[in-house]
């Protein structure tokens, strides 16, 4: 499987849609996806891994990498993901201690 990347507006944020698979082959798309994403969002970029079947180290490292940019810039990379499954993942790697996690777009504000 590959990853499909898809930026949208939702009310004032900017989005990434993340869907398929995140893994060592298809770190370039996300790391294009989401300089993209970082580029046009003032305050808040929102990246949505509900689509995901799998995200491995190295989409952990890219999103971690991406969120580090957006406080310098002096903005927020915020996560959406509401599988359980994954959400385990962000907990036991300490993910979401580093970045904010969220069940769903509607609870950020």
């Amino acid at each position: 499987m590959e990853l499909v990347t898809r930026q949208t507006i939702v009310g004032t944020y900017q989005v990434l849609n993340l869907s398929g698979e995140v893994d060592l082959a298809t770190m370039p798309r996300l790391s294009d996806a989401l300089t993209k994403l970082l580029a046009s969002s003032t305050g808040l970029a929102v990246v949505d891994l509900d689509g995901l079947s799998i995200l491995d180290d190295t989409g952990l490292g890219l999103l971690l990498g991406a969120a580090g940019r957006a406080r310098q810039g002096g903005a927020e990379l915020v996560v959406v993901c509401s599988a359980p499954a994954l959400r385990s993942r962000l907990s036991l790697t300490g993910f979401d201690r580093a970045v904010r996690v969220t069940e769903s777009i509607s609870v950020i504000g």
